[in-house]
């Protein structure tokens, strides 16, 4: 298995003034090359942190976090690491630094002394990647927040990641900005390869993905494919999350007697199992 990330025995704290609490403690966790991977958790979990980490914006108290084979302990490799990892945040705003949408996605190709001929193919190729190439003239200010949101992300990928970390980055958005910008996310995944690390709540964003990694006080304790996770629907109440609606429904019924499979998560699914169900009543 080729592992773009590997993580052993971290454990970070945030320390104030005398007190210091720990955030994440002995974690242990690989992402897979090419993989699409969701960490669940609600406020606190460490998620957060976690990808702060991973991008080398934190460092940790102890164990070590290796990206394609280098240490982000390491000054060394931290130019190198952020090349291959690209960090969107929550609020888009807080990355857009340009008036001119074409001129915000090149900030980052021109901090890593890209020639200009090639930032120009990379604006373009990363605008035409989110679906945003016909706004590259527009100004950021006047966007919606998905394409906003859509926007960030073409400047992360100008810098041609090998890896994505999105923390959040559907929180503050409508139900349409969330799909597009998903949309955009997987789309990112199956066609280019890229590997996606993405930090949700939303249970509907973790359905199609290749892992999901459930976290609470600083400890996964769930991980495996969409369909095991969250059949467990026990585990994931306990650490004060929801399961998708249809895996709900179905846990319902079989609480209250009736014969309904496990794992099930999209509503053709759910709807196909409901029927049978009302067949053999």
């Amino acid at each position: 298995m080729d592992n773009i990330i590997e993580i052993s025995d971290l454990t970070f704290e945030y320390t104030d003034n005398d007190n210091s609490e720990t955030v994440l403690n002995g974690l242990n966790l690989s992402v897979e090359r090419g993989s699409f991977t969701v960490i669940l958790g609600h406020n606190g979990s460490g998620k957060s942190t976690l990808a702060k980490l991973v991008t080398g914006l934190l460092k940790p108290a102890s164990g070590e976090i290796m990206v394609d084979g280098m240490s982000t302990l390491s000054e060394e490799h931290e130019n190198e690491i952020h090349r291959r990892v690209g960090l969107v945040f929550q609020n888009p705003d807080n990355q857009i630094v340009a008036t001119i949408v074409e001129e915000d996605v090149a900030f980052g190709p021109e901090n890593l002394g890209i020639e200009p001929a090639e930032i120009r193919k990379r604006v373009d190729d990363a605008l035409k990647a989110v679906d945003m190439y016909d706004y590259r003239e527009h100004a950021p200010h006047k966007l919606s927040g998905g394409q906003k949101q859509r926007i960030a992300i073409a400047g992360i990928i100008a810098m041609e990641p090998e890896c994505i970390v999105l923390d959040e980055p559907t929180a503050m958005l409508d139900p349409r900005g969330r799909k597009e910008v998903i949309d955009t996310i997987y789309r990112l995944n199956k066609e280019k390869g890229i590997t996606i690390l993405l930090i949700t709540h939303y249970m509907e964003e973790a359905e199609n993905a290749d892992r999901i990694i459930v976290m609470d006080k600083g400890e996964i304790v769930a991980d495996g494919a969409p369909k095991e996770v969250f059949a467990d629907v026990k585990t994931i109440k306990s650490v004060g999350l929801d399961v998708p609606q249809t895996t709900e429904l179905l846990y319902l019924l079989k609480q209250n007697g009736i014969d309904a499979k496990d794992g099930i998560i999209s509503i053709s699914e759910c709807e196909k199992e409901l029927k049978r169900i009302l067949s053999e009543v």
